[in-house]
C-alpha cells in the first residue's frame, strides 16, 4: 500500500492542470477565437469541467468518463449512443475525446450533444437555499 496516494494523485492532478492550461493559452492566441468574449473564463470553465471527467488522467475523455458525465447528468445513454456520441465529436480519428476537440465543440458552432447537456447542466442542478433565519409572518400572509 502506497501511504503517499493522495499526494500522487495531486500531482498528477497539477500535471494535468498544467497541460490543459497550455493548451487554453494556444486557444486564447488563436485568431480564429480570441474575438470570442469572456473566452478565458469560458476555457477555465472547460479546463475545470475536462479534468473532472478525464478519469484515467491520460488528457482525453473516454468512453467510460462520457458515461459517468451523462449518469451524472440524469441522461445515461447505451453504449452505441455513447460512441455515436464521440464520434460526433471526433469524428473517425478515435475513440476518446481530447481535450483540443472538446474545446473547439464547445466553441464552435457546431451543435454536439455532448455540448447541449454540458451547456444545460446548470439548469438541472437544484437551486440555491436560503441561509439564515426566515422572515417573520403576519396574518396577512396567510392564504
Amino acid at each position: 500500500m502506497n501511504p503517499q496516494g493522495g499526494k500522487a494523485f495531486g500531482i498528477l492532478k497539477a500535471q494535468q492542470d498544467d497541460r490543459l492550461e497550455s493548451i487554453n493559452k494556444e486557444f486564447l492566441n488563436n485568431p480564429k477565437y480570441n474575438t470570442d468574449k469572456d473566452l478565458d473564463e469560458k476555457l477555465t470553465a472547460f479546463k475545470q469541467k475536462y479534468m473532472e471527467f478525464d478519469l484515467n488522467d491520460q488528457g482525453d475523455i473516454d468512453i467510460m468518463g462520457l458515461k459517468r458525465m451523462l449518469e451524472k447528468l440524469g441522461a445515461a445513454k447505451t453504449h452505441l449512443e455513447l460512441k455515436k456520441m464521440i464520434k460526433e465529436v471526433v469524428g473517425d480519428m478515435g475513440e476518446t475525446i481530447s481535450y483540443s476537440a472538446f474545446v473547439k465543440m464547445m466553441l464552435g458552432k457546431r451543435s454536439a450533444i455532448a455540448k447541449i447537456i454540458l451547456l444545460y447542466e446548470e439548469k438541472a442542478k437544484e437551486p440555491e437555499k436560503p441561509t439564515g433565519h426566515p422572515t417573520k409572518k403576519t396574518f396577512s400572509d396567510l392564504p
